[in-house]
This record gives structure tokens, C-alpha cells and sequence, in this order.
């Protein structure tokens, strides 16, 4: 792979980042608003995308709570987009469990920073923007060290399938 392809990959995630807790709507999106919202986020880290059928899924799972008069607000849609994220590397019995651990453990506001601040910071890690993990938070919980390691596994993912890809059009391109 040529350097222009690497640094490709690496501007596929460039400017990447995801809402502070604050900047999440809580005036109430209706089903497809909030598949929409969270999709415009999550997709350039690549088939991150989440559906009105999916989140109608989640609810019924008990990942998150039902919507109240069929709006999802601010905590429903943080956990909606953690969940769009790590439903790349876990299965929909680990992801019920890790979000009623972190609903134990934490505030939905400190549980989606943390998130944030993991998932911003492992991704240029990864992509190779930065040398080094910065450490975050103030504990070393169970339950950050498990978010920790479920947010390298999904930026990992994500830097082998925008490889991969870019491999299959390299390749294309040259028969």
C-alpha cells in the first residue's frame, strides 16, 4: 500500500469526533430522527449505523429504557450511540450487560463522557495521528478498563476494515 492510500485511511477518521453529553438533543426525536442523528456521527467510522427497527430492537432487549411519548432524549440517545458503536465487536447479550454495569456504576452523563473521551482518543492512537494512549478519568474501574478495551476493539476494527478496503480498490485498479 502506497503512502497515499495509508494517509487515506487516516483522513477517513480526521476531524472525527462525537457529542459532548450536553450537545445531545434533549427536546425529544421521534424514532427515525434519532437513527438519523446518531448515523450522521457514527457512519464515517464505517457500517456504524443504526436503524428505527434496531433501536425498537434495543428496547424491547431492555438496552435502553422506552421512549415517552415516542421521543428518545438525551440519555437514551448517549446509549444509543455507544450502543451503535460497540455492536461491531459485542453481542447484543454482552451489550445489555455492559450498559446495565455502567448504569450501576455510573451517571449516564459520566459513562457517555468517558465514552467519548475513550473513543476520540484510541482512534488517533490507532490511525496513527498520535504516539501515545492518554490515560482519562479519575478511577481505574473494571468497568472503564472493559470500555477501554471494547473501544480499542472497535477502533482496531474500524482501521482493518478501511484497510481492507482500501486494498480491494488498490487492487481492482490495477487488473
Amino acid at each position: 500500500m502506497n503512502q497515499a492510500m495509508k494517509d487515506g485511511i487516516q483522513e477517513s477518521i480526521a476531524g472525527f469526533s462525537l457529542p459532548e453529553y450536553y450537545q445531545i438533543p434533549n427536546v425529544g426525536l421521534y424514532l427515525e430522527q434519532t437513527a438519523k442523528y446518531i448515523s450522521e456521527y457514527v457512519n464515517c467510522l464505517g457500517d456504524f449505523s443504526l436503524t428505527g427497527s434496531m433501536i425498537s430492537n434495543y428496547v424491547k432487549k431492555g438496552l435502553i429504557v422506552s421512549p415517552v411519548k415516542k421521543q428518545y432524549n438525551r440519555e437514551q440517545i448517549a446509549y444509543l450511540i455507544f450502543i451503535a458503536v460497540a455492536k461491531s465487536v459485542l453481542s447484543m447479550e454482552d451489550l445489555r450487560l455492559f450498559v446495565a454495569l455502567q448504569k450501576k456504576t455510573y451517571p449516564a452523563r459520566q459513562a457517555y463522557d468517558y465514552f467519548r473521551e475513550e473513543m476520540e482518543n484510541v482512534l488517533r492512537y490507532v490511525f496513527g495521528e498520535k504516539d501515545t494512549l492518554e490515560n482519562l478519568g479519575v478511577d481505574n474501574s473494571d468497568e472503564k478498563t472493559m470500555l477501554r478495551n471494547t473501544v480499542i476493539t472497535v477502533a482496531h476494527k474500524v482501521y482493518l476494515d478501511k484497510y481492507f478496503a482500501a486494498l480491494r480498490k488498490e487492487e481492482a485498479g490495477t487488473e
